[in-house]
């Protein structure tokens, strides 16, 4: 089986008991609720990438935010009909306290976003672990949240 590392920088943003999430249109997660954020490009900083990808994939432009957690999640990826890679997701988890802009729920794919159709606010304690990645039913599920 091959073996597929992901290292991505996420955003939790929460308000009351909601959480800010983008549904994902490919990779691993395709169809599922995931947390904000990805990739670290190449001599990009974990914070630089936590804006690119925030900005890309809700719109908003991050002010202020707070190293929150890192952790990592292993899973088998049916990546095609006759490929399973093993995923070894690594996040670190940045919770946002100030940002501006306004969401953006419809989003299109292109050059700078290929893999979000937009962000809402959902109600934690409305969410279901069959919706979400495993990324963020890790990092919700060590906040204390029951999924």
């Amino acid at each position: 089986m091959q073996e597929y590392k992901q290292l991505g920088s996420y955003g939790l943003i929460r308000q009351d008991k909601k959480i800010l999430l983008i549904k994902k249109v490919s990779g691993p997660y395709n169809g599922k609720l995931d947390l904000p954020g990805g990739t670290i490009e190449f001599g990009e900083t974990p914070e630089d990438a936590l804006k690119r990808e925030l900005l890309e994939e809700t719109g908003l432009e991050i002010k202020k935010y707070n190293l929150l957690d890192t952790d990592s999640v292993c899973f088998n990826w049916p990546y095609k009909e006759d490929l399973t890679l093993k995923v070894h997701h690594i996040g670190i988890f940045y919770e946002i306290t100030a940002y501006k802009g306004k969401i953006k729920k419809d989003i299109l794919i292109d050059e700078e976003n290929d893999d979000s159709l937009g962000a809402n606010f959902y109600e934690i304690d409305k969410l279901n672990k069959k919706d979400l990645s495993k990324i963020a039913i890790l990092e919700l599920e060590k906040l204390g949240y029951k999924l």
